[in-house]
């Protein structure tokens, strides 16, 4: 199934129904673009987040891991530029009052926002007649900034002294331990630093279901070098992300890597390339890939007072490293792979027999397996397989419906692997037991027998990554 053929209308109501997403807070009416992570989608997010870590930290001799607290120093957000500059462009109309992001207004109209002031912004719009996509108007307001941290207070007292942020990226928390990390790991450059954690931002127009939200979930690698060395990691992790995106199912044609111009870059960059993927409502970015030269742990020292430089022991020399930073949305790219997997596919034309599948690769697979007993007098011999199995995998366990049902429901979420316990698997007074089951494939639908006390090879073998 193309991914053009496919709407966001039915992965929102698999997600719903099936139990990997649910709006947040439903029962008191929700809280605009908050979601909850299911019982599938818990699994689901987490093995997301897994197979990054394994990637990036455990297989990688260069990267060590890093889980810095959400409430930091507020001058951290001062120093990074957060305060100063971390705000969105915002218009109201004056007919119908809806609130819009000139940035984005631009952009939906065919222009590129990047890199504009707000009086160029301004111009654009009036240039271009751009309405407003609510009631068509062009009468707005001039652009005003709305800073997209949250504020909250520490202490018993609400007062300016006492505010922080609930910070809006997790790199900041990186960079402020740089010298802990080095000093305490012993590494010499090239190394890099990664961490998983929440990140929040008062975006104004959030939307398409999980790709911008403001309590959300980031994968950030920052790779500190030597400089003059930094293009050339630039590319490796260019390279290396797109690679991993790529073992984990993902298709080329649904890919594409785009290149900023140079009228887009931050001052300070001196690259930046993000991996954009073909959502039903079109291209979005997925992933972040900046070279961000020596500016944050330079802007840190400066502030700080505190020698951030290293230490070279083959050149003598000191220096502060340059960065290249491959920043990933947990929660984005979860949505990538739930789109890329979403399929239905016709099982017999002539029946009108049609089938959900989701053909995740059984890695990020909520189940790895379904243990399914043919009958309920088989049940103690199937509780007995899954819970040998739940050692290893996370299984899940049906026996009611046909066959033919549970294994379709089984496919809609994602199951690789079914595994159903007949009367040959027991045997009888006329037949001995085999000790086999029957494992059916996702994919393939095909089924072959496989010995009980192999289940466990059989499974990590499928399931590798």
């Amino acid at each position: 199934m193309e991914n053009s053929a496919k709407t966001m209308d039915q992965i929102v109501a698999l997600c719903k129904n099936r139990g990997f997403v649910y709006p947040g807070s439903e029962i008191y009416g929700g809280l605009a673009n908050s979601w909850d992570y299911g019982p599938l989608g818990v699994e689901f997010k987490n093995n997301v987040k897994k197979a990054w870590w394994k990637k990036f930290v455990q297989e990688s001799k260069y990267n060590v891991g890093l889980d810095s607290a959400i409430l930091m120093n507020p001058q951290t957000w001062v120093t990074s530029g957060h305060v100063g500059g971390f705000s969105d462009p915002l218009m109201d109309c004056r007919d119908c009052h809806a609130r819009h992001r000139a940035d984005k207004l631009i952009e939906d109209a065919g222009g590129h926002a990047e890199g504009m002031s707000f009086d160029e912004m301004t111009a654009y719009i009036r240039e271009h007649g751009i309405a407003c996509p609510e009631c068509g108007s062009k009468n707005f307001t001039d652009i005003r900034k709305f800073n997209l941290m949250f504020k909250t207070f520490m202490g018993v007292t609400e007062d300016a002294k006492n505010e922080v942020y609930l910070r809006p990226e997790t790199a900041q928390g990186i960079f402020v331990n740089y010298a802990n990390i080095q000093r305490t790991t012993r590494r010499k450059l090239p190394f890099g630093v990664c961490q998983i954690g929440k990140s929040f931002r008062n975006e104004i127009t959030p939307g398409n279901f999980i790709f911008r939200i403001r309590e959300f979930e980031q994968m950030e690698c920052e790779f500190f070098c030597k400089p003059d060395t930094d293009l050339d990691w630039f590319y490796y992790w260019k390279d290396y992300c797109k690679n991993f995106l790529l073992s984990l199912g993902m298709k080329e044609e649904n890919m594409r890597l785009r290149d900023h111009e140079k009228e887009e870059l931050s001052f300070y960059s001196k690259a930046t390339t993000d991996i954009e993927y073909l959502f039903p409502f079109g291209w979005g970015e997925l992933w972040g890939i900046a070279d961000r030269t020596n500016y944050d742990l330079g802007r840190h020292q400066e502030a700080s007072g505190k020698s951030l430089e290293y230490f070279d022991p083959e050149t003598n020399e000191r220096y502060i490293p340059y960065v290249v930073e491959p920043s990933l949305g947990a929660d984005r790219v979860a949505l990538a792979f739930l789109c890329e997997a979403y399929d239905e596919e016709v099982v017999d034309a002539e029946k009108n027999d049609t089938r959900v599948v989701m053909r995740l690769h059984p890695a990020l697979a909520p189940f790895k397996a379904c243990v399914l007993p043919l009958s309920k007098k088989l049940a103690p011999k199937a509780e007995e397989v899954r819970a040998e199995l739940a050692k290893y995998f996370m299984v899940d366990y049906d026996e009611t419906g046909s066959i033919g049902k549970r294994y379709r429901r089984q496919d809609e979420i994602g199951t690789p692997l079914c595994i159903t316990i007949d009367f040959e698997t027991v045997g009888d007074d006329k037949t001995a037991a085999d000790g086999c089951v029957t494992v059916r494939d996702r994919d393939t639908m095909q089924q072959e027998r496989v010995k009980i006390e192999d289940l466990r090879a059989y499974i990590e073998k499928k399931i590798e990554f």
